[in-house]
């Protein structure tokens, strides 16, 4: 008669099996201590593959957006950087290329001083090449254009120099002139027009100058000046690096993002491996628990097995009913993993910014880490390999179980039941 029902016997009553409250309460608990492992578990792992998500998109536009992708330094002096850059401007890949004059020097606003990076930038040709536009306060480009003392800070150095916008500070670089360890440094005196807001490192020691002013600093006047480059696609840089010195025939050396940034990028892919790693693990550990349960639930419902036998349920039959109710454990613990994740995943950058400014500490400062802040990108294919993941491991793991429960002999277990 139970042959019969052919299928879907062991589907409901597999579907019954873990939703019954009947059996010890050690089966119970071991039962939803199995649901909730897998819910923590795959909350967690939505969770944490979201943090690093998040960390590699600002590396990718926040960091990366400002700092140049490609590098070239100028190896004849009599070389003229608006020839290059109109150049440049043709070559495939490239987006955008501006004159970038860099300097070392130091910020100082009464008592306080600050050793800085001062870049000289053409202010029109920057907009276009890099995201810097993003992070600035309004009309500070536009400042920065028309004003010839005006200066540019990052917000944690304006921060220590405790400076705002229309505040003076001088700015002193060092002399370089060969032969002449007695040369005075030079020193001019600007007016802070607008901070850089871009929440990273960049924003603790960066100040922006027109690049004539940067030329006078540096007591440089030559117009062969290093050109940063942005290109279309990041992963590109270290080909068209080659190809642009090449292109141009040895008169700039080339260097990309990869060698000053590559590390930190590497770290990032290397912790979102390793982290998802130790977490598919925890729910490893719960598929074992979804073990325990359900040697347990098969050690209870022996009486019950052995009433299916009697009644000529088949070895496939009952094998088929422990799968289902793995099955749906991995299911419920899933699912329910799933819809806890993904709200945390988008709520965690929120909660960890009230928690800072509950308690008035800040976890992440932008001097020590590449951001100030906890970034999620919650992506889908994260979560379908994750629920796909916990599911597998789930059914799996009621293999051994049901295997046990097609080697109950009727007779035997009803004798002593």
């Amino acid at each position: 008669m139970v042959q019969r029902m052919f299928n879907p016997y062991s589907l409901f009553i597999g579907t019954r099996y873990t939703g019954s409250k009947r059996g010890s309460r050690l089966t119970t608990f071991l039962s939803r201590t199995a649901i909730a492992g897998l819910v923590i578990g795959v909350a967690l792992l939505i969770v944490v593959l979201s943090v690093m998500n998040g960390f590699e998109r600002e590396m990718r536009e926040r960091i990366l957006g400002l700092v140049p992708h490609i590098n070239l330094y100028p190896s004849d002096p009599r070389d003229n950087w608006r020839e290059t850059a109109a150049q440049l401007d043709k070559f495939p890949g490239i987006v955008s290329a501006s004159p970038l004059l860099q300097l070392n020097g130091m910020l100082i606003k009464g008592e306080a001083v600050e050793t800085a990076l001062v870049f000289g930038v053409d202010p029109e040709r920057e907009a276009r090449a890099t995201a810097l536009t993003h992070f600035l306060d309004a009309g500070a480009l536009t400042a920065l254009t028309n004003d010839p003392q005006a200066i540019v800070l990052g917000q944690g150095l304006a921060k220590k120099l405790a400076v705002t916008v229309g505040d003076h500070i001088v700015v002193v670089v060092p002399n370089t002139e060969a032969g002449n360890s007695h040369v005075q440094p030079r020193i001019s005196r600007f007016t802070v027009a607008g901070l850089i807001k871009s929440g990273t490192e960049l924003d603790e020691g960066l100040a922006l100058l027109r690049l004539d002013n940067a030329q006078i600093l540096s007591g440089d006047s030559s117009d062969a000046i290093a050109m940063r480059v942005t290109v279309n696609n990041l992963f590109d840089a270290p080909k068209i690096a080659r190809e642009l010195w090449q292109e141009l025939g040895g008169r700039y050396y080339a260097s990309d993002w990869t060698v000053t940034q590559g590390n930190l990028y590497t770290a990032i892919h290397l912790s979102k491996r390793l982290v998802g790693m130790m977490l598919a693990i925890i729910i490893a550990v719960a598929a074992f628990n979804v073990v325990s349960a359900l040697v347990l639930v098969v050690n209870d419902k022996h009486g019950d097995i052995a009433i299916l036998r009697s009644q000529g349920a088949s070895t496939r039959g009952i094998v088929t009913i422990f799968l289902v109710q793995g099955f749906f454990v991995g299911v419920i613990g899933t699912v329910l993993g799933v819809i806890f994740g993904v709200i945390l995943s988008l709520a965690i950058t929120d909660i960890i910014a009230g928690v800072e400014h509950l308690l008035h500490i800040q976890f992440l400062k932008s001097d020590v880490y590449p951001i100030s802040y906890l970034p999620s990108d919650l992506r889908l294919i994260d979560v379908l390999q994750v629920a796909g993941t916990a599911l597998l491991m789930s059914t799996l793991a009621a293999i051994y179980p049901a295997w046990r429960a097609s080697k109950v002999q009727p007779a035997v277990a009803l004798r002593y039941d």
